[in-house]
């Protein structure tokens, strides 16, 4: 069974470079591309029997965020895997909220990309070193968190935060499982229930706060 993907990018040259990486692996099937969120939604009408779809955040019309949240709620069997070129604060709590499944960014290798889709159809949440990082920023602040739900809502077991300190240098879930002396689907869950946990409704008050006051 080949694993269905759709990719969403308002750059024709990006969705070819992405296309191209997906095509060293012959587990992966591009059913379609799409300019933008609302191109993506008129698509899915026609075919949703997708997989897993990489979008981009910032796209014309309607952007990644707005359309993944849609996409969600619409068809909630489908994985996605923001692909962008920024890792700033505010647009990776936007699309965790929105309910991504995973945050990777554009320049990643073929290989590293193929992984991460498989690990975010297994459940985990693909993750790279840059987010993982701003992450442990944020919890390590608590100072930056408003409400005092929100900060229980995000309290990270030692074991998370330990295996977020793993994400952060970038190693993948084989390594920090072999790290850890856990098993690979424990680390997954690890990471499963941090993307839980970050999706706490005011955290992005909390990290614009935590701005201005220069806590990141």
């Amino acid at each position: 069974m080949k694993i269905k993907i759709a990719i969403v990018d308002d750059n024709t040259f990006l969705i070819s470079a992405v296309k191209e990486k997906l095509s060293f692996f012959e587990d992966f099937s591009v059913k379609f591309s799409a300019m933008n969120g609302s191109d993506l939604l008129t698509q899915l009408e026609h075919n949703h029997n997708l997989d897993l779809i990489l979008m981009d955040i910032e796209m014309p019309v309607l952007n990644g965020i707005e359309a993944t949240q849609i996409v969600k709620q619409k068809y909630p069997h489908i994985k996605i895997i923001m692909l962008t070129v920024f890792d700033n604060d505010e647009n990776i709590f936007n699309a965790i909220k929105a309910g991504a499944d995973g945050y990777l960014l554009k320049e990643i290798n073929a290989q590293e990309l193929h992984n991460g889709i498989l690990e975010t159809l297994n459940g985990g949440a693909a993750m790279n070193p840059s987010i993982a990082l701003k992450t442990l920023k944020l919890l390590r602040n608590p100072l930056s968190i408003e409400s005092q739900k929100d900060k229980e809502d995000i309290k990270l077991t030692n074991r998370e935060t330990e295996v977020l300190e793993h994400l952060s240098k970038g190693l993948n879930y084989i390594k920090i499982a072999e790290n850890l002396i856990l098993s690979t689907g424990t680390v997954r869950k690890h990471i499963e229930n941090i993307y839980k946990k970050l999706q706490v409704h005011s955290k992005l008050e909390a990290v614009q706060k935590a701005k201005r006051n220069n806590l990141i």
